[in-house]
């Protein structure tokens, strides 16, 4: 079986997060020698040059970038393995955020099955607008961050996200509503024009030269399924948003065709192997919650 070893991958981490292999003595507990040749051996089983040296110190090169993102992730399922098999419980805080459009009947399964795994776990929420979850989690303020996002948008903000889940996205109304396609202007409710689905829904109306007036701007999701439960305007949601009975699917045809949405998940690196296992060990139970 082709592999690497486990203490040349603790090294390299070491060394990256040190800035130089000099620095990494005092955490690796192994002369500056020892280190140099477990890194040479560690670039000779990857096949290429892991670091650059220099007087400054050491930088990754974009081949070790990628051997240090497999590095924390090995290192962090070997220290989750040790501490399943000793039955020592995963402690800690977890920074979660969520995208309001995420169904809080969703969201209460999501934490019990995270408490039900770890239940030393303190876990504080942060739900809003996906925008001010992406923020938070740009500032460091999250570990975890699940938002959702038009599918095939690009990267951007979302980086290296893992999809989740895909949903699709449509049109609502209230049920007590009737409509025709004949029914000039369309009143919409939307949510703020900083809203991605709120500019979609206008270019999607526009492109089809369908006339319509926003009739009501709401400041979240929940106010947003109000309004259109109210018969205050149309809506554009994610499936999951729709709440019967006060909700239904506008019918196919009588507006333009969405496209699908897609929730994904933004992990936060982490220095600490402590916090790396951690942090992967609760993001293994949320996309095994969210895949069901």
């Amino acid at each position: 079986m082709r592999g690497f070893d486990f203490e040349q991958l603790k090294t390299l981490v070491a060394v990256v997060d040190a800035g130089s292999i000099s620095a990494a003595v005092s955490t690796r507990f192994l002369s500056q020698s020892s280190l140099s040749e477990q890194l040479r051996k560690l670039e000779e089983a990857a096949g290429g040059q892991l670091l650059v040296r220099s007087k400054l110190g050491v930088q990754a090169t974009a081949a070790g970038e990628r051997m240090v993102a497999h590095a924390r992730k090995l290192l962090a399922l070997s220290e989750a393995a040790w501490r399943d098999m000793h039955g020592i419980a995963l402690e800690g805080e977890l920074n979660l955020g969520l995208s309001d459009y995420f169904r809080p009947s969703h969201l209460m399964g999501l934490l019990n099955r995270i408490a039900e795994h770890h239940p030393g776990l303190r876990i504080r929420t942060q739900v809003g607008k996906s925008d001010d979850v992406i923020a938070a989690y740009r500032n460091n303020g999250l570990d975890l961050a699940i938002v959702m996002r038009i599918a095939g948008a690009a990267r951007g903000a979302y980086g290296d996200a893992r999809v989740l889940r895909t949903e699709r996205l449509i049109w609502v109304m209230a049920s007590q509503k009737k409509m025709t396609e004949a029914q000039k202007p369309v009143e919409l409710a939307l949510l703020p024009e900083s809203c991605s689905l709120h500019r979609l829904a206008r270019q999607q109306l526009d492109a089809h030269r369908r006339p319509y007036v926003i009739a009501h701007i709401a400041s979240g999701v929940a106010g947003l399924q109000a309004a259109v439960g109210a018969g205050l305007g149309i809506g554009c949601l994610n499936a999951s948003a729709l709440i019967e009975p006060g909700m239904t699917e506008v019918p196919d045809g009588l507006l333009p065709a969405l496209p699908d949405v897609e929730f994904v998940l933004l992990e936060a690196t982490q220095s600490d192997p402590m916090a790396t296992a951690r942090l992967q060990s609760i993001t293994e139970v949320i996309v095994e919650t969210l895949a069901t």
